[in-house]
C-alpha cells in the first residue's frame, strides 16, 4: 500500500501549528508536529505581524516533519500553508520584503475604508467582487498605506497574502491563491481575475498583482540552500492548499451530500455560510451584505463574518492580566454554571473588534443597555456565548432568506468544534441539528488538497470521503426552543436599539 505524507502549516492569528498528515487510499491520519504562538507586534508604525518568526517556526516544523517521515519510512511529497484573510506582504524589485506585514486590527483601516467608498460606491463595489465591507479588508488596507507611504507601494514588484508569502520565502517563487485572494475585495467574483478597473480608479498601482491560481498548484521546490539547512530533499515540494483557512476546512467537511447543509467555522472568527457552484450577487445578497470567497474546486463559500470567539480569548486575556489564568475549559466550565440569558451583547459592536479590555468593554455595553452587569468569568463567557448563538440565528435567517433554502444541518468546524457548550447553545438557538467537528478541518484539507495536487486525491467528492473516514462529528439535537426564543426577541431589541 503506497503511503504519503503532506505538511500542513495552520497559521492562525492567535497561534499556528505544524501537523503532517499521511496519506493512502485507505488512511488518513494526522499528526500534530510542533505549535507556536503568533501575537501581534506594536511598534512605532503600528501593529504589525512578525512573519520572520512565523517562517522560523514554520522552517522548525519541515526539519520536524522531515525526520518524522524518515522514522516511518514514509516520503514527505510537499508542505503548504494555510492563514486567515486580508493581511499580506509586499516584495521589492530585488526580491526584498518591505517591512512587516499590518495586522488587519491596525487602527489605520478605519479613515481609508471612508476615503474608498467617497471614490467607489458601495453597491460597484459589491457588484465587482461580491465581498462584503469590512475596513480591515486587503483593499482599503492599501488604500491606507498608499496614503501613508506611496513611494513604498510604488516600488512594489509583488502584494502577496500572508501563505502566499511564506511559500515564496521557500520556494522564491511569487504566486496568488484564489482562495486567500478573493478575501481582499479586489478580485471580479464573476471571473476570479483582479478587478483591474476598480482598483485602479482607487488610485492603486496595479504592476504588482500577479498570477492567481487554483488550491492544488505546485508552487516550486524548497530552495536548495533552504533544502541543505533544513535537512530536507531538494525535489521538496510547495503545492498551496486551499490557502484561507476557511477554504481549507471547508473543503474537508464530511458532509452528506443528501442533506441541505450550511457550515459554520469556529474559531477566532466565525464564518457562517454555505457552498456554491456559482457567487450570488443579489440585491437581498448585497443587503445584509453577504460576502461570495472562492473555494476549492471551483466552489464559492456564501458566508458572513461574525466575530467569534475572538471574544473569549480577549476576556480570557484581560483575566490573565489581572490574575485570573484560566484555560479554555476551564473558563467553559464556570459558564455552564452560570446564570442564562442575564447579559446580551450586540457581537458586532465596533469596540469589540479592537484588541484590549474586553472584560470592560462588556460591562460598559451591560451598563449602557441597562442589563445586570456581568460579575464574574462564568457570567462574562456565558454573556459571550450566548451572545454568538443568537447572532448565529440572525445570520442564518438572513442566509436561508437570501437562497430561499431552509439548511437542516449546521456542520460546525475548527478549533471552536471543541466548545460543546457552545455547540449545544447553537443547535438550541438554530433549532438545527448541529454536527460538530473535525476539530483539525483546515489541517485535513490543507493535508488533502496538497495531496490533490499530487495527484493522490481525485476530486472533491474523494477529499470529503476521506475526511468522512476520519472522524465521526459529534452530533448536538436542539431542545426546548421556548427560552432561546425569548431571548432572542431581547437580542433583535438591542440591535435595533
Amino acid at each position: 500500500m503506497d503511503r504519503y505524507a503532506f505538511l500542513a502549516l495552520d497559521l492562525g492569528a492567535e497561534s499556528g501549528r505544524a501537523v503532517v498528515g499521511f496519506v493512502s487510499d485507505q488512511e488518513l491520519r494526522l499528526k500534530e508536529l510542533h505549535r507556536f504562538s503568533n501575537i501581534g507586534l506594536s511598534l512605532p508604525s503600528g501593529l504589525h505581524w512578525d512573519v520572520l518568526g512565523l517562517f522560523q517556526e514554520c522552517c522548525k516544523s519541515v526539519t520536524l516533519a522531515a525526520d518524522e517521515c524518515r522514522g516511518s519510512g514514509v516520503p514527505l511529497v510537499s508542505l503548504g500553508v494555510n492563514t486567515w484573510g486580508v493581511d499580506y506582504g509586499l516584495i521589492g524589485k530585488g526580491g526584498e520584503l518591505l517591512g512587516l506585514p499590518y495586522c488587519y486590527r491596525d487602527s489605520r483601516t478605519a479613515p481609508a475604508f471612508e476615503k474608498a467608498l467617497k471614490i467607489v460606491s458601495r453597491k460597484d463595489l459589491y457588484d465587482a467582487t461580491g465581498i462584503q465591507f469590512m475596513p480591515i479588508n486587503t483593499l482599503f488596507q492599501l488604500v491606507a498605506h498608499q496614503e501613508a507611504d506611496p513611494e513604498l507601494l510604488g516600488r512594489a514588484e509583488h502584494v502577496l497574502f500572508m501563505p502566499d508569502l511564506i511559500h515564496y520565502f521557500f520556494t522564491g517563487e511569487a504566486m496568488v491563491e484564489s482562495t486567500i485572494a478573493s478575501t481582499s475585495q479586489m478580485i471580479d467574483a464573476r471571473t476570479g481575475a483582479w478587478s483591474y478597473s476598480m482598483i485602479s480608479e482607487l488610485g492603486l498601482p496595479t504592476s504588482m498583482l500577479g498570477k492567481i491560481v487554483p488550491p492544488g498548484t505546485t508552487v516550486g521546490t524548497v530552495r536548495p540552500d533552504l533544502a541543505s539547512e533544513l535537512g530536507v530533499d531538494s525535489n521538496l515540494k510547495v503545492i498551496t492548499p486551499g490557502a484561507h483557512d476557511t477554504a481549507a476546512a471547508v473543503a474537508a467537511i464530511p458532509a452528506d451530500p443528501k442533506t441541505d447543509w450550511c457550515f459554520l467555522s469556529s474559531g477566532t472568527w466565525s464564518l457562517l455560510g454555505a457552498e456554491l457552484s456559482s457567487p450570488c450577487l443579489s440585491e437581498a445578497a448585497y443587503a445584509v451584505p453577504f460576502t461570495n470567497e472562492g473555494g476549492a474546486f471551483g466552489t464559492y463559500r456564501f458566508l458572513k463574518n461574525i466575530s467569534g470567539l475572538w471574544l473569549v480569548q480577549e476576556c480570557r486575556r484581560q483575566l490573565a492580566l489581572s490574575g485570573t489564568n484560566l484555560d479554555y475549559q476551564e473558563l467553559s466550565t464556570l459558564a455552564k454554571g452560570a446564570g442564562p440569558f442575564k447579559t446580551l451583547i450586540d457581537t458586532e459592536h465596533s469596540p469589540f473588534a479592537s484588541p484590549g479590555n474586553m472584560v470592560d468593554k462588556i460591562r460598559d455595553y451591560a451598563r449602557k443597555t441597562c442589563q445586570p452587569v456581568p460579575a464574574d468569568p462564568g457570567e462574562l463567557i456565558r454573556c459571550c456565548l450566548e451572545s454568538l448563538a443568537l447572532t448565529y440565528r440572525v445570520v442564518l435567517e438572513k442566509l436561508e432568506n437570501v437562497l430561499a433554502r431552509r439548511f437542516n444541518v449546521v456542520h460546525i468546524v475548527g478549533g471552536g468544534s471543541r466548545n460543546d457548550l457552545l455547540n449545544q447553545m447553537t443547535a438550541d438557538s438554530l433549532q438545527r441539528e448541529v454536527l460538530a467537528g473535525p476539530v483539525e478541518a483546515t489541517a485535513t484539507g490543507n493535508v488533502l488538497l496538497q495531496a490533490y495536487g499530487a495527484g493522490v486525491v481525485k476530486d472533491q467528492i474523494d477529499v470529503r470521503r476521506r475526511s468522512a473516514s476520519m472522524i465521526t462529528p459529534r452530533r448536538f439535537m436542539p431542545r426546548d426552543p421556548q427560552p432561546w426564543d425569548q431571548a432572542y426577541d431581547r437580542y433583535c431589541e438591542l440591535l435595533v436599539g
